[in-house]
């Protein structure tokens, strides 16, 4: 079964980066006024921990309900375990943790999918997801 290639994943990425942008700027109004109204600065360690958080469930809960971010929905694509049932939440976290690592390492862990002969990235390897075309039309 062919599996979605760089290019298209680079899209979903792009669609879903968008989309979580607004996401955290609704988290950040809903935060501001538990620090009256002002500004977060680099002393307020909670923050940024609470916006990796939201960021967590953003990408946790569309994978554990139904496979799809906005981005997969638009191109069509679907993540699940390799053997093709919904995604766990263990498989969720461990999947945004090492996500996160691929980031952290200048996109290694998603330029992977070129070499790697099921064109899997670190991420799928770890949590034992992979990204399907969705069958549905």
């Amino acid at each position: 079964m062919p599996k979605p290639g760089f290019f298209r994943r680079l899209a979903v990425i792009l669609y879903d980066f968008l989309l979580l942008v607004a996401v955290l700027f609704f988290a950040t109004a809903i935060a501001l006024p538990f620090n009256s109204g002002e500004a977060f600065t680099g002393q307020h360690f909670f923050f940024p921990a609470y916006l990796l958080l939201v960021s967590y469930f953003f990408y946790g809960w569309f994978w554990t309900h139904g496979g799809q971010t906005l981005g997969l929905r638009a191109w069509k694509i679907s993540v699940r375990s390799l053997d093709t049932k919904p995604v766990s939440w263990k498989q969720a976290s461990i999947r945004f943790m090492v996500a996160l690592l691929s980031w952290a390492t200048c996109g290694l862990g998603f330029i992977w999918i070129i070499f790697d002969k099921n064109q899997y990235s670190w991420h799928d390897h770890a949590s034992k997801t992979a990204l399907f075309f969705d069958g549905k039309k």
